[in-house]
């Protein structure tokens, strides 16, 4: 079993993964036929999957799933449907403007969990079955790609 507070960690992030991996198909959902929803496509397919690696290496671990951060994060999912719809602003662009910021940072929170996976691989031995430079690469690429999106529907919401 692994320490509480690497157990407390991993299902932290593993809600943030739920939530990331659902807003990622919004934005799709709602933007298909467009440019965004086309370049969203395989960003949200790697979301989910970097969801799924998380789930088997806490599988790996030992760690068992949080079912209160289940549900708190399958709540704010379904919260974010209607923030992230432009309904509360009137304005459908802010409202894509925003889930891509959510989706930005919480690909900045995922790599920074396997940053520090990276850091602390050495004490816990399933780590080292898990490509943490690879993941960490992915994030990075993730970000800079969700990067220019977030930035392009800021110009077009707020300028």
């Amino acid at each position: 079993m692994a320490d509480r507070a690497m157990d407390v960690y991993l299902n932290d992030h593993l809600a943030g993964a739920m939530l990331g991996s659902d807003l990622a198909e919004q934005i799709c959902d709602r933007h298909e036929g467009t440019p965004l929803g086309d370049r969203m496509r395989p960003i949200a397919a790697q979301i989910d999957e970097d969801r799924q690696t998380l789930l088997d290496l806490m599988e790996r671990m030992g760690v068992s799933r949080n079912p209160v951060k289940q549900a708190a994060g399958w709540v704010a999912e379904k919260a974010s449907r209607v923030k992230f719809s432009g309904l509360a602003s009137g304005e459908p662009d802010h409202g894509a403007f925003m889930a891509l910021e959510s989706l930005t940072l919480g690909v900045e929170g995922k790599g920074c969990l396997w940053r520090v996976l990276k850091e602390v691989a050495s004490q816990h031995p399933p780590l080292a079955s898990t490509n943490l430079d690879q993941l960490i690469e992915r994030a990075e690429a993730q970000h800079r790609a969700l990067e220019r999106e977030r930035l392009a529907a800021g110009t077009r919401t707020l300028g």
